[in-house]
């Protein structure tokens, strides 16, 4: 599956690049296990006719597309557009998803009554709050994989410059500029 990437290297830079690759797998599909458990406590909920809950659900949604985009740009190698495209919609979802766990903390009874829940108001408490705490672990898993995927990116940006670390400008090495200011 996913997380069965094989290599016959000893070397100590591939294996950790593998590594990361399975850590960031592993942290895209705890995301995906985490919004969609979010979306099954929403639905519990009865918020189907409210606009907030179906903007609830739409933002669980679009937090699942957003970490298979993720395991997309592990899969697809080197192609820049699914990292941008990943990161910028893991960005953008972990703000709302933040936003959202503040808002139910700070007011659970005020927001589930603006969700126009059919369920009690005490059990909805208790779910909505349940739901708020599946918010802030996918808060927290949305910059866990942003990091990670920004550390892959970066690997593979060393290792397209022939792994020496060293970033240079390309015009630098071939024109050397007959001026240098600051000699001694």
């Amino acid at each position: 599956m996913g997380l069965s990437i094989n290599s016959n290297d000893n070397n100590p830079t591939i294996q950790s690049h593998l590594l990361l690759h399975k850590v960031f797998l592993l942290a895209n599909y705890l995301l995906l296990g985490a919004s969609s458990s979010c979306i099954f406590l929403i639905l519990s909920l009865r918020l189907i006719p409210s606009l907030s809950g179906f903007l609830l659900i739409f933002l669980q949604m679009l937090t699942i597309a957003a970490a298979v985009l993720g395991c997309t740009a592990v899969s697809s190698g080197t192609n820049n557009k699914w990292y941008a495209a990943h990161m910028v919609s893991i960005v953008l979802t972990a703000i709302f998803q933040g936003s959202v766990s503040v808002l139910i903390f700070t007011t659970t009874a005020d927001f589930l009554g603006h969700l126009k829940s059919y369920v009690n108001e005490e059990s909805g408490g208790v779910i909505l709050k349940l739901a708020g705490g599946l918010c802030i672990a996918v808060f927290c898993l949305e910059w866990v994989a942003l990091a990670l995927a920004f550390m892959m990116r970066y690997y593979a940006f060393v290792q397209g410059n022939g792994g020496n670390g060293k970033v240079q400008h390309q015009g630098m090495k071939a024109n050397p500029m007959p001026f240098q200011p600051f000699q001694v």
